[in-house]
């Protein structure tokens, strides 16, 4: 299978490049996966859209401002994107430009209280950073950090909450879970006594895989990279009670199907764990529990886009995004979404 199957034609200006003012007056472009199928709607009206007795698992994970601005002795900047925590006070960042971040490069912030030593290389620009401070090394992250927004968005976030989902948690993101962003507090309110839609929470910390591209030619020899998640025992429990009384389970996003697909057995059972997960779904994979998906429209040839494209069809999926495309929806992580059942 190519990677090339999965491309698709964007006119820049639908990229996303802030939220809307309102988190869940997003569209909803709705998607058969059995008939292929297409209607239109909005994600303020997702309890319509889906039955009484629905599970919708989300990721809690909370995303760190995790965006930093190094300066050499020299006076040049690099630019320092915290990926995963190795030590009490050592990192993984992604360094641009990689190349002046050479091991024992000594780093200065806006904050004199704050230095840091590039320890060790990495492939694809990574870095291991021990950063030295007095204290606390969170604090001063949230004084000088910025959200971790993606490259394709060059407008600044000015309520940077709202790179944020509203149920966040856990704190371990290097990026938010996108699909979640169309949630607010009414709504969940809604969805549950309205229209008897239970949801649980689970955990994964988006890492290096959000942010790396794939360089091959064909799918399957693409290499994920693990990121961390946690399933506790009362949603584990929920999650197997909705199952067993034949209740659909709807992941939120591309990061709660991943926990969920890698925890269930072949049965579709779940059980309490943690542990870190290098899922990879493409088009021929078995899903063991995911019955639907919420998510975002998704960048050409991504892991992303063929994730979905194994639960509703490579064809549906493009032929979906080709109308989204001509009705003018919005892409990517601040743009509008998609239901898939």
């Amino acid at each position: 299978m190519l990677v090339e199957d999965f491309d698709y034609d964007l006119p820049p200006e639908l990229i996303a490049q802030e939220p809307l003012e309102e988190r869940d007056a997003s569209r909803l472009l709705v998607l058969d996966k059995h008939s292929g199928a297409l209607r239109h709607s909005m994600f303020k009206q997702l309890g319509a859209e889906l039955r009484r007795g629905d599970l919708l698992v989300m990721n809690d994970t909370k995303v760190l401002p995790a965006r930093l601005y190094a300066f050499k002795d020299s006076g040049a900047q690099i630019e320092l994107l915290l990926l995963k925590q190795c030590g009490l006070k050592t990192w993984q960042c992604l360094a641009r430009p990689a190349k002046k971040a050479q091991p024992g490069t000594k780093l200065s912030f806006a904050l004199p209280e704050l230095k840091a030593t590039v320890t060790a290389s990495g492939e694809e620009g990574t870095r291991l950073v021990d950063f030295h401070n007095g204290g606390d090394f969170f604090p001063l992250l949230e004084r000088l950090g910025r959200m971790p927004l993606p490259p394709y968005i060059k407008k600044d976030l000015e309520d940077q909450s709202r790179y944020q989902v509203v149920y966040a948690r856990e704190q371990g993101s290097a990026a938010a879970p996108t699909a979640g962003l169309h949630f607010t507090h009414r709504l969940l309110d809604e969805l549950t006594e309205e229209y008897g839609i239970e949801s649980v929470r689970l955990t994964l910390h988006v890492g290096l895989g959000t942010f790396r591209p794939v360089k091959v030619k064909r799918v399957e020899d693409h290499l994920m990279h693990a990121e961390f998640y946690r399933l506790d025992e009362e949603a584990a429990a929920k999650i197997n009670a909705a199952r067993a009384k034949g209740r659909r389970v709807i992941a939120v996003g591309t990061t709660s199907v991943r926990t969920l697909e890698s925890i269930a057995d072949e049965q579709g059972k779940v059980r309490a764990q943690e542990g870190y997960t290098e899922a990879y779904i493409y088009p021929g994979y078995r899903y063991k529990i995911t019955d639907g998906m919420i998510t975002n429209f998704h960048l050409p040839k991504s892991t992303l886009i063929m994730m979905v494209s194994a639960l509703a069809g490579r064809e549906q999926v493009l032929n979906a995004y080709r109308i989204a495309i001509e009705e003018r929806y919005r892409f990517f992580s601040f743009g509008d979404a998609m239901l898939i059942l």
